[in-house]
């Protein structure tokens, strides 16, 4: 390892950890911490002579384990209903937003061959700001943010025609000229050393071989990867378990290279393949960590290759360019939002989010140079608008946060359904708990009245014929058409903390005869809705980890009887503590920072850790006795 490739790494890695806590303590979020740190190394790597393009294609490693990622999250099933939304939403995306920058390209006075290419590359979003955002943000599974998914995935299905266009693109006059300068050079480089499997193959030739090469991953994904996996865990070393994780992703990448194909989009593949498989969590732990510091690189090296003299020179140019661009992609999108029946704040979400040009446009024109589709002068102004438009999308996000999303979330586009029905228990919320408490007072024969604010899971609920209602449960107006008046129980179910919460203060404060049963996330949970007057609170892992606790004192030898005993006893115990340590719990205060709470909590837990122990073991005595 050279001192040079040691001070890169350095000099990357310390902007990063200083630049991204900063951005998110700003609420910038931490694309854009790693952009501003790209920026502000650009002249220290350009001082010590790093090659900012070979590491940023270096770092593109980390799109396609995000992709791989987002495929273990889903399954084919899930796949094959979006395909409408892929194709037609998608297509119609790429093509809508081509044909028209190729119109005010021409008008711009390129020549068609050019305007088309130009319109290719600025028809592409930025799969990994938008992704890493998304998830940032807990929007990827809303409705802009799936729409969002669906085009971007669109879109690196069609980087594969695109880059079969180009070529027949050419200009005569820009071939030789584009070798005279040096660019695509990087094909003479490598001359010695061909790595593609379809190069020189006749149309059907290259099909057949793709076709081949997708079966391949479809087939060692889903029954070679589970066995080999398998094989790799009877070693029980996690950091060769990482390194097939890795080998995994980097052998599917490198083969649908090798085909022409985009590497992040069959990784993807490789991922919905394995969405079933018994490791699936296990790589997605493994995995994660080197995605984000791929992706960390990725845009450290996006602002790092801002090119700020040519940005000073075309200043005027550039920026005018880059803002057009965002507002012209950004309507296409708002307008096939109206069309595709996107509404509210999911329509901006999809328009905001996706209004950038993407990583792929740095190929994209990198190629058209050298094959002499468009001249080196116009493509670098282009990749200037490439990182400029992606640098500016965090802030896009934040418009939409911070204005936007407050907007609708007050006043939903989608008004709440009208509630029909009025009966005594009310269920806020029908996910993995409110959906449980659902069916069970359904089995029962009690009815309940289902509010839910997800559409896809009232879509999921129709199709089993659950009657549920669209609206969003912590605004008093639905809640008085739901029949809280009358109502005699609340089922709060809702899987946001802070939702929960202002929703238990709000029904207690204004319908105290209401019965209120409270999920709580964890244990301070419980002592901020006890401090509110909740008395009925359920920690939603609590039950169930007092059954694992049973089943390992079974597992120890003792009989059901006896573990169900130990843990009841343990249950008593850490009840009343919970009981009485909340009346001392200050809401919103830290436990460290409440010293009666802190001095009654070790009080307690000194005596009571005895009792408990002792408890314990007199049980554990009485049952070998007899």
């Amino acid at each position: 390892m050279t001192p040079e490739f040691m001070l890169i790494t350095f000099v990357l890695f310390l902007a990063g950890a200083f630049a991204v806590p900063l951005a998110q303590r700003f609420g910038l979020g931490s694309v854009l911490g790693y952009l501003i740190a790209g920026i502000a190394i650009s002249p220290i790597l350009s001082a010590i002579g790093a090659d900012v393009i070979a590491l940023q294609h270096f770092a593109e490693f980390g799109v396609v384990m995000m992709l791989f990622l987002i495929g273990l999250e889903m399954d084919l099933r899930e796949l094959w209903e979006m395909r409408t939304r892929i194709f037609v939403l998608g297509g119609s995306q790429i093509m809508l937003t081509a044909g028209a920058v190729m119109i005010i390209a021409l008008l711009l006075g390129q020549p068609w061959s050019v305007a088309l290419a130009i319109g290719l590359v600025f028809s592409l979003s930025s799969t990994a700001i938008v992704n890493q955002t998304l998830k940032e943000k807990g929007l990827s599974r809303s409705d802009g943010g799936r729409a969002g998914f669906a085009v971007l995935l669109a879109q690196d299905i069609a980087v594969i025609p695109m880059l079969a266009l180009v070529p027949l693109l050419a200009l005569p006059g820009l071939m030789s000229s584009s070798h005279d300068t040096g660019h695509g050079d990087d094909h003479g480089a490598h001359e010695g050393l061909n790595l593609s499997l379809v190069e020189g193959l006749s149309g059907w030739q290259t099909a057949l071989v793709t076709l081949i090469a997708i079966g391949t991953v479809v087939i060692l994904g889903r029954y070679a990867v589970t066995p080999l996996f398998r094989f790799v865990a009877r070693a029980q070393l996690r950091e060769l378990f990482v390194s097939t994780a890795l080998m995994v992703v980097l052998g599917v990448a490198l083969l649908m290279t090798l085909v022409g194909l985009s590497p992040a989009l069959g990784t993807f593949l490789a991922g919905v393949i394995l969405a079933g498989s018994e490791f699936r969590h296990e790589l997605e732990s493994d995995i994660d960590p080197f995605r984000g510091l791929f992706l960390g690189v990725f845009f450290i090296t996006v602002g790092a290759s801002i090119d700020f003299a040519l940005l000073s020179a075309q200043f005027a140019a550039v920026i005018g360019l880059t803002l057009g661009l965002i507002a012209l992609k950004a309507l296409v999108l708002l307008a096939l939002a109206r069309v595709f029946n996107l509404r509210g704040g999911d329509k901006w979400l999809f328009g905001l989010g996706l209004a950038q040009a993407g990583e792929f446009g740095f190929v994209l024109l990198s190629f058209t140079v050298a094959n002499g589709v468009i001249p080196a002068a116009v493509s670098d102004i282009l990749l200037l608008v490439v990182a400029l438009s992606m640098l500016l999308t965090p802030a896009l996000f934040i418009l939409y946060d911070r204005v936007i999303a407050p907007r609708y979330s007050a006043q939903e586009e989608r008004e709440a359904d009208e509630i029909d029905i009025n009966s005594k228990v009310i269920v806020a919320g029908h996910g993995r708990v409110g959906g449980i408490v659902g069916r069970s007072l359904t089995a029962a024969g009690y009815s309940a009245t289902v509010v839910d604010y997800s559409s896809e899971q009232l879509k999921m609920l129709q199709r089993f014929g659950i009657k549920a209602y669209f609206g969003d449960a912590t605004r008093p107006d639905l809640l008085h058409a739901a029949g809280i008046a009358e109502a005699s129980v609340l089922v709060i179910a809702i899987d946001d903390k802070d939702a929960i919460t202002e929703l238990t203060r709000y029904v207690l404060k204004h319908h105290p005869k209401v019965h209120v049963i409270a999920r709580a996330v964890d244990r301070v949970h419980v002592h901020d809705l006890w401090s509110l007057g909740c008395r009925d609170i359920i920690r939603e892992t609590y039950d169930s980890s007092v059954r694992m606790a049973r089943s390992t004192f079974e597992a120890l030898g003792h009989d059901r009887p006896q573990a169900q005993e130990m843990v009841d006893i343990f249950v008593d115990a850490d009840r009343r503590s919970m009981v009485e340590l909340s009346d001392l719990h200050q809401f919103n205060v830290p436990f460290a920072d409440n010293e009666a709470f802190m001095a009654r909590f070790n009080e307690i837990n000194e005596i009571r850790q005895k009792e408990l122990s002792d408890r314990l073991s007199e049980v554990v005595k009485d049952k070998a006795t007899q």
